[in-house]
């Protein structure tokens, strides 16, 4: 083989070694660059150029990688934390309410109690120091607080504490039961039960449910786990709605509120309120919560009642409208002008003279009564309706009234004692009006008024009351009960500014009469109510206090009056000849549709609101416009002319 052969035979085999370690398809072709040509760059073998491109690409890659990777770890971490937070304020709470708490109980052996959809526990119904339990158990029995069954089951059920007896009021005379017996009266019939009626703790006393049940339009389930009386006894429109879904009722509104019980789909509830996404609803076990608005269907409104016979008080109803004047008698004398004080009226169909009166705290009255009197008043065509009155007589405080009305036997010997005397002397009716009735005084008074009622119905006597007008703080009176049980409701149209006033003002302004006449009408139908307007006024003198006497009311609130006022009562005819005397000019007030005078004197100004034929026409057409039962005046003798011609164009 010549030297030219080897060289090629030897090229061959480098060639053939070169291909054995690197594969044919790893082989890169040289890129052609502008202007080369094609050719290979300079620097270097390939391989030596290659190595250090593809060695910084991996590098790159790595580092891309690491840093999405590292990325993606946070993106969870933050993800993670926000749906944490995100569930932990709006997710859903499985934790259960603690019901003994929810309920007010101290053991789940202790009854809880629920009436009209509210939860009743200790010391919501009584302001004494003692915190009784609303219910309990004696004897496998449920039993139910006083206080409770009075203010929010049966207001006519009546506990007198001090001589240990309860009543019930029906319209022929009252139920009564002694305490720890299971014998009743029931009017005048002995009735039994098979448990006790009456428990007592002290001065608590508790009423058998069952006892309750029988007179009240209501009923009652009791429940396990916990143990808890349902009581519904307020009937009518109630709102009501079907659940979607299985779903929980909860403690508040809101998915984190603790759950109460859990509720199935087409359960029916009670919706109590509306918070937009939450509805407060009761459900017939006595849970009452929240559920969402979204887990409830077919929200409408429907009547919900109970069979029950109510009690029927009649009413004696004259079929004319009352026009009665009240005749303030103060001694036995002034009977024998009865004709002479009633000669000049017109229209007059009812007269009531003040005749009796508490004479002690133990029940007595003193009576001015005179059957000549009464033959008079029929002889002219007058009713004659006898006053009888807690003030200007043996009593004149409101702890006197209390002491009389809270005892039992003494309203009994009262009530007696009136009717005797109504009887004897031959009147058509009794008008009674007590003002000084404390609030703590309430629940006997209305007790009194109930009790009288019956009385002078199964006498035939017309049975009227008179009230201020109403307020709320005069709510212990409960026209409402009034009107159920008497015939006429008074509401007394006078006296917005009186002798104990801080500040000068009108007797009977026209909105007075109108505020009083709404309220009332809420309580009282038009055909029972009698508004009352004066025939009087008060002229008032003014003055500046002294420094000494601003000084001495400082934390008081006379603080808040800078003038001092002192005031004398004028009827009609007497106070314009004053205004006259004086020479003072009169101008009309509309905002009290009375005519108002003022003049300078004994070193302050004295102001008058005028009571005359223009300021009563303007209270008749309210009277009228409202249709109402009639109208009184207080009092005879203190009209001014031309006034019952006015009366009688407005009451006939």
């Amino acid at each position: 083989m010549d030297e030219r052969e080897k060289r090629d035979a030897r090229g061959r085999s480098q060639a053939a070694d070169v291909r054995k370690r690197r594969p044919e398809g790893n082989v890169q072709k040289p890129t052609k660059r502008s202007g080369q040509n094609g050719a290979r760059p300079t620097g270097g073998s390939p391989r030596q150029n290659r190595r250090p491109v593809r060695k910084s690409s991996r590098a790159r890659r790595r580092r891309r990688n690491a840093i999405i990777r590292w990325f993606l770890f946070f993106l969870l971490i933050i993800v993670a934390i926000g749906g944490f937070v995100i569930w932990k304020r709006y997710g859903s709470t499985n934790e259960k309410a603690d019901l003994k708490q929810y309920y007010g109980v101290e053991s789940e052996n202790d009854p809880a109690l629920v009436i009209n959809n509210q939860v009743v526990k200790q010391s919501q119904d009584i302001s004494e120091e003692a915190t009784p339990d609303p219910i309990k158990i004696y004897e496998g029995q449920y039993y139910i607080e006083y206080s409770v069954a009075h203010n929010r089951i049966n207001k006519r059920f009546y506990w007198d504490s001090n001589e240990n007896v309860l009543l019930y009021t029906l319209p022929g005379g009252s139920v009564s039961a002694a305490v720890g017996s299971k014998e009743y009266t029931d009017i005048t019939e002995k009735k039994s039960e098979d448990y006790v009626i009456l428990k007592t703790e002290g001065k608590i006393a508790y009423i058998a449910l069952p006892f309750i049940q029988q007179y009240t339009n209501m009923e009652y389930e009791v429940y396990d786990n916990p143990t808890r009386v349902v009581i519904t006894s307020e009937w009518g429109e109630k709102k009501s709605a079907s659940i979607k879904r299985d779903t929980q009722v909860r403690y508040q509104g809101g998915v984190k509120s603790p759950i109460l019980t859990e509720v199935k789909k087409s359960d029916k509830v009670i919706v109590l309120d509306d918070e937009d996404d939450w509805m407060k609803v009761a459900t017939k076990d006595g849970f009452i919560g929240y559920v969402q608005t979204n887990a409830l269907r077919d929200i409408k409104k429907e009547m919900v009642s109970h069979e029950f016979e109510e009690p029927e008080y009649t009413n004696i109803s004259e079929n004319y409208t009352i026009n009665m004047a009240w005749h303030n008698v103060s001694n036995t004398d002034a009977n024998s002008y009865i004709l002479e004080t009633i000669a000049s009226t017109k229209g007059l169909n009812t007269i009531a003279p003040t005749w009796f009166s508490l004479a002690d705290t133990e029940g007595n009255i003193t009576s001015l009564a005179d059957s000549n009197y009464v033959n008079y008043a029929h002889q002219s065509n007058l009713e004659v309706w006898a006053v009888l009155r807690d003030f200007h007589g043996g009593v004149n405080s409101y702890e006197e009234t209390y002491q009389v009305l809270s005892y039992t036997s003494k309203r009994a010997k009262l009530i007696n004692q009136v009717i005797s005397k109504a009887l004897e002397t031959g009147v058509d009716g009794i008008n009674l009006d007590f003002e000084l009735v404390s609030d703590e005084c309430g629940p006997h008074y209305v007790q009194f008024v109930r009790e009288l009622s019956v009385k002078c119905r199964q006498n035939g006597l017309v049975f009227s009351v008179d009230n201020y007008v109403p307020q709320p703080y005069n709510a212990h009176y409960d026209i409402k009960e009034q009107a159920a049980v008497a015939d006429y409701v008074v509401i007394m149209g006078y006296d917005e500014h009186t002798d104990g006033s801080y500040e000068a003002g009108s007797v009977a302004s026209i909105g007075y009469l109108e505020d009083g006449i709404t309220e009332a009408l809420r309580s009282v139908p038009a055909d029972k109510l009698i508004a009352g307007v004066p025939f009087y006024t008060r002229l008032w003198l003014e003055t500046p206090k002294t420094e000494e006497e601003l000084e001495s009311e400082k934390g008081t609130e006379a603080e808040m009056y800078p003038n001092k006022v002192t005031s004398s009562a004028y009827g009609m005819d007497d106070a314009a000849e004053l205004v006259s005397s004086m020479g003072a000019q009169t101008v009309w007030d509309d905002k009290t549709k009375q005519n108002y005078a003022e003049w300078e004197g004994d070193g302050g100004i004295y102001k008058i609101w005028l009571e005359d034929t223009q300021s009563l026409e303007e209270k008749l057409k309210v009277i009228k416009e409202n249709q109402l039962a009639g109208v009184a005046e207080w009092s005879l003798g203190m009209e001014g002319s031309g006034v019952w011609d006015l009366i009688l164009q407005y009451v006939n």
